[in-house]
């Protein structure tokens, strides 16, 4: 049997690197072989490129050039990553996907929703998340929980920049019944509940 493809989704600060390794115990308890990956990264090449992305440079990445170099990395990761652990029977829970490029390069930079589908289309049109948990945080507690943070260059973004992210976030859970939206301001236990919850729901 096929695995199935959980994604990690939400601005800063929103508890995704506490909440990946949540669902990897809650699925490997349900007896389930399970993959944990991230994005951009998640092969030695796209690790690359995420450097390339995250880093600062003294001539300003277009956003054009941001996107480009998202997809060029998760086309990578999909192809030698993602789907043979699907193919293998294996979960693989990844921390951001293409939803994340709809939100930060979409909503944040303002590219044209159609063309962000078109490469989706291109790079990875047979591997869809089952399952996406959003994790939903206003970004003024967002900006407050990371503040002592080192930032890398998208993460030193201003507020409205953030705003807009977390506004596009909303209008894909909106559409797609695959997300879930979770509100990460609650305490932990109670996130870890209705992740748990939307984990039970995907495998009944």
């Amino acid at each position: 049997m096929r695995g199935k493809f959980i994604t990690v989704e939400g601005i800063e600060g929103v508890g995704k690197s506490t909440i990946v390794p949540f669902v990897q115990e809650t699925l490997e308890s349900e007896g389930q072989k399970v993959h944990v990956t991230r994005e951009p990264g998640g092969t030695e090449l796209a690790e690359a490129v995420r450097g390339l992305l995250l880093s600062e440079w003294k001539e300003t990445i277009l956003p054009q050039t941001e996107l480009l170099l998202m997809f060029a990395s998760r086309a990578q990761h999909v192809a030698t990553v993602i789907e043979p652990n699907l193919k293998a029977g294996t979960y693989v829970v990844c921390e951001r996907f293409s939803d994340a490029s709809m939100a930060y390069q979409g909503g944040g930079r303002g590219i044209d929703d159609t063309f962000i589908e078109s490469l989706a289309q291109l790079t990875h049109r047979e591997t869809s998340p089952d399952l996406t948990l959003y994790l939903d945080l206003d970004v003024d507690e967002s900006s407050v929980r990371t503040q002592s943070r080192s930032k890398d260059r998208i993460e030193q973004e201003d507020l409205e920049f953030f705003q807009r992210v977390r506004d596009a976030y909303r209008s894909l859970a909106k559409k797609h019944r695959r997300i879930v939206t979770i509100d990460a301001s609650r305490s932990l236990p109670e996130v870890e509940r209705a992740i748990a919850s939307a984990l039970e729901d995907l495998n009944r």
